[in-house]
Parts: C-alpha cells; structure tokens; sequence
C-alpha cells in the first residue's frame, strides 16, 4: 500500500540519500503515468501543491475533485549528476510519448539522447549544409518537434508564436528547424498577430500574446523543398543563440 498521502515534506537525511532523481506522477484511476519529471530534494512534492495552470494541473484537480492524489514514483534515484538525470527523464518522455503526459516539452537534447529512428538519426548526421538565396525565416523548434509528426502538426509547430520585427513582411518562405536542420519548408502568404487565426493542434487562447505573430501559408514549391529540407543551416544560428527564428536574405 502506498504511503504517498502521508508524505508533506521528505526529511533531510533521505533527501541526502536519494541525490538526483527521476520520478513519475501516477493516475491511480488508470495505473499509468501521466508526467515524468527530475530533481533532488523536495522537487517530487511540488507539483502536488502547485496552482500554476497546465494539463498536469487539470488532471491533479481531476483527482482531488474524486478525493484521489496521484502516486508518485521514483523510477530512478542516487543518480550522480543533474545530467544523468536529465538524460533519464528524456528518454523516459520519449518512450511514453508526449501524447499521453502531460509534460508540455520533450526531454533535454532531444537529438542525442531522446528516440529516434535510426534513418533519421543518419540523415541528421550526414546533412549537407545548404547556402540560402532566398528570403527565408529559419524558425527553430527544437522543443516542439517529434520524429513522424504529421505535417499539419509541424506547420502549427512553425507558424507561430513568434516576437518579430517588420522585416518579417520581407520573407517569403519559413524553414522548421529541427537540431540545425530544415524539416518543414513553407511559403508564407500572410502575418497576423498571435492567436488570431486557427490552429489544429495548439489550444489558440494560449498563443494570444501582445506584440508576437503568426503566419498563415503553404507547403512551398517541390524545387523549394528539394532545395532545403533536409539540409543543415546550422552555421545561421550563432552558438549560444536563445532568439529561435533567424532572416536570411531579408
């Protein structure tokens, strides 16, 4: 029987003893996690007390509203570093996948350590680098993206929500950056600002923020794609770089 009820604050001596950890948050309704998360100390606790608004949120009012509280796991412990951990907890979130947790973001650096097909990992790896000639905003979503996302999903993923300047107006396509390379190429037929058109596969009253926009536009021409997907354009995003959208030739 689980003791997780009891359990406000976890004492110091076995704080000391677990280190670095990776836990899970477990429906007792279904036995089947729904968030997957790392730390040390208390870290584990905070959620259950946290209002801040999110899926997770959601489903821990669910089963209070039922008199319930998740179970919390710790699928690993006395790790040896904060790296450890978080490379544990990225490929725990890609084996579960996404769609059923409530973590809004995939795990840290995706690319080496989460799931990946291994034709995938290969093209990564031996992409050419590519010279743009044309009037192109490099938009990098390395938190949103997931290997076999449909199409619609990458585009939503792409289109938005961006804090840009007027130079936007001169790009004409929008390349999906993935880890340096192109994975969706797009051509732009207009801007709008954020949260004003729809979206498919994002809840459209969270992307209402003042001053950011949105495109709405097309697959772009086949010589277009053949001439950027796939490639890497990594040398247009400088080291250490947090803006994730670069114009090119704008």
């Amino acid at each position: 029987m689980s003791t997780d009820d009891s359990i406000e604050r976890i004492p110091p001596e076995v704080c000391e003893r677990l280190g670095y950890y990776v836990y899970l948050y477990v429906d007792p309704r279904t036995q089947k996690p729904f968030y997957v998360g790392k730390g040390r100390g208390n870290r584990v606790l905070s959620h259950v007390s946290s209002k801040v608004e999110s899926r997770k949120r959601e489903i821990l009012d669910e089963l209070e509203g039922l008199g319930l509280r998740p179970r919390l796991d710790i699928l690993a412990h006395r790790l040896p570093s904060e790296e450890t951990a978080f490379r544990i907890e990225a490929a725990v979130i890609d084996l579960l996948g996404l769609d059923s947790l409530a973590n809004k973001v995939r795990g840290w650096k995706t690319l080496e350590l989460g799931r990946i097909p291994l034709g995938d990992l290969v093209a990564y790896y031996a992409a050419k680098p590519v010279e743009i000639d044309d009037p192109v905003l490099l938009i990098r979503i390395n938190l949103l993206y997931r290997h076999g996302m449909p199409e619609d999903e990458l585009y939503d993923a792409t289109r938005g929500v961006w804090k840009l300047s007027k130079r936007r107006e001169k790009a004409r396509y929008a390349l999906a950056v993935f880890q340096g390379v192109v994975r969706g190429v797009w051509e732009i037929e207009s801007w709008h600002p954020a949260g004003t058109t729809p979206y498919q596969f994002r809840d459209q009253e969270e992307e209402r923020q003042q001053g950011r926009w949105e495109f709405v536009g097309h697959p772009a021409p086949p010589e277009i794609q053949e001439k950027y997907f796939g490639k890497s354009v990594a040398k247009y995003f400088r080291r250490g770089q947090q803006n994730p959208v670069v114009y090119v030739e704008c």
